[in-house]
């Protein structure tokens, strides 16, 4: 039998003495939470790469978005969306709070945007006949033909930077996966902190 290296084992003549300390680790432990406790629960190499993958392919995506529709349309992404929304409703016009929801976002974040896309003629606002404090906005024939000349070339931007890279496949569990994650931080509890509540 190999004897073991100097200093692998504690020294046997003294049994009171404490177990030797393991060496010190940058590393936080990826063990299970119900092996250690209530600690935090930290990524593992695999998470990681996924994780930091998603961050720097959706912070891309939405700026070469952001930039193309600057480009092409003077507005960013968010607006684009909202004129997408009010054109596809009935009469093309939607309540705020509907918008505000359609788009994951806060009330007081949508009203500055459509305060931005009324200054521009391409939307205005209505009151609501059933609900005094209740807004429609509506999209005006101006912003419908902004949105008729800036769709293909928005639409292919979509295509090219990542509907081209995908397999039909992959686009399928794509979709899959945001949904379940887009589902799970909705909670339909009576209260839940969701931004277009706020």
């Amino acid at each position: 039998m190999r004897s073991a290296p100097a200093g692998a084992l504690p020294d046997q003549s003294a049994p009171d003495a404490p177990a030797p300390t393991p060496p010190p680790t940058d590393r936080p432990s990826t063990e299970p939470p119900t092996q250690r406790g209530h600690g935090p629960r930290w990524l593992d190499d695999e998470q990681q790469r996924v994780w930091q993958a998603y961050l720097s392919a959706t912070t891309l995506l939405d700026d070469h978005l952001d930039r193309q529709l600057q480009r092409d349309a003077g507005m960013p992404h968010l607006y684009y969306g909202f004129l997408v929304q009010l054109s596809e409703a009935p009469r093309r016009r939607l309540r705020m709070t509907e918008m505000a929801r359609n788009a994951k976002i806060t009330r007081s974040r949508l009203s500055h945007a459509v305060a931005r896309l009324e200054k521009s003629g391409w939307v205005t606002r209505e009151d609501c006949p059933s609900d005094r404090r209740g807004q429609f906005a509506v999209l005006t024939d101006q912003g419908y033909e902004v949105l008729r000349r800036t769709a293909p070339g928005h639409v292919e931007a979509v295509q090219q930077a990542l509907f081209d890279r995908l397999t039909p496949g992959q686009q399928k569990s794509l979709g899959e996966i945001m949904e379940i994650v887009a589902e799970g931080l909705q909670p339909k509890d009576a209260g839940a902190d969701l931004p277009w509540l706020r």
